[in-house]
């Protein structure tokens, strides 16, 4: 088998010749068996007209012959979790010093880079906005001590400087940062305050979903009812534990999900009804030991307008 790469920047051109032992395959199980990717990869490749059999663009199932010249293209892949700089719209800087900075973080915005998000990032706006933050942690999760869903608005920390990232990743590991969120959610849990002490795992049918499981991990909820109406109840929530969907998990235990999140089992009329789009769920403080000068600090967040203006709709209805 002979190969003749030629590199142009952002793919490659590779002219392969079918070995002998790889006769009567597949195109695209030759394909992968020969360039050492998935043959759902080689079958996309196939599919996109970059792949060439004895100078005819093949179909994938078509079978190769030994000597056959295979010409293929093969695009940079593109690095899934790449930090883009990138100025987000609605990112609020609330505080900034040396050792940290403490933003209010739109919905539709990730902490940080991930396979299967395109969309804007945390990481992405401060590194375009010039901030310096710490290099501990994964290349694309570096200075991330903590993390909000992105369907989920409200206040979180940054850490950037090295000290900062270690001190504070020590106090979220032994939970002495005061994590306060405020979630509307459906009827009126009974008792009026409480703690769901329930262990999250993954949910076995939907991997983009977590559920109560006797095998998942630790997790404890406290929440108190501030408003109770007709169709929802306003509770504020303190997290002991920070498990993903931790808050929509136990409310949609309780049979009170959070007004609007339809991922656990929301009412799509009520959402509908107080024009909500995403789950009624807000980080509305965060209180920890600032690790440079020891003392307390507090730091807090508004309600985005499309939360503010469902809760008055909850709050009218009769």
């Amino acid at each position: 088998m002979t190969a003749a790469p030629q590199g142009t920047g952002s793919s490659e051109h590779r002219t392969v010749t079918v070995p002998d032992g790889l006769a009567g395959e597949r195109l695209d199980a030759a394909l992968a068996r020969m360039f050492g990717f998935s043959r759902s990869r080689a079958a996309d490749l196939v599919a996109q007209g970059l792949v060439r059999v004895d100078g005819h663009a093949p179909a994938k199932s078509e079978r190769v012959h030994a000597g056959s010249l295979l010409d293929v293209e093969i695009p940079a892949a593109l690095d899934p979790v790449a930090v883009v700089p990138e100025i987000v719209e609605g990112i609020k800087i609330i505080h900034d010093d040396d050792a940290l900075v403490v933003i209010d973080k739109p919905i539709g915005v990730a902490v940080h880079p991930s396979p299967g998000w395109s969309g804007p990032t945390v990481v992405g706006h401060l590194t375009a906005a010039g901030f310096r933050i710490a290099t501990s942690g994964a290349s694309e999760r570096q200075g991330i001590v903590q993390r909000l869903d992105v369907g989920t608005s409200g206040v979180m920390v940054i850490a950037k400087s090295e000290y900062a990232y270690s001190r504070l990743k020590n106090a979220f590991r032994h939970r002495t940062v005061d994590k306060t969120y405020h979630a509307l959610v459906q009827g009126h849990p009974d008792p009026l305050r409480g703690t769901v002490d329930a262990p999250i795992g993954r949910n076995p049918k939907y991997d983009y979903k977590f559920a109560v499981r006797a095998d998942g991990k630790h997790s404890v909820t406290h929440y108190e009812t501030l408003e109770a109406h007709r169709f929802a109840s306003l509770l504020e929530i303190h997290l002991e534990t920070g498990r993903t969907h931790q808050i929509r998990v136990h409310m949609a235990a309780l049979k009170h999900p959070c007004v609007g999140d339809l991922t656990y089992g929301a009412d799509p009329t009520l959402a509908a009804r107080v024009g909500l789009e995403r789950q009624w769920l807000h980080a509305v403080r965060l209180g920890f030991e600032h690790p440079d000068t020891g003392e307390y600090v507090e730091y807090e967040s508004d309600y985005p307008d499309d939360l503010a203006a469902s809760l008055e709709q909850i709050r009218d209805a009769h």
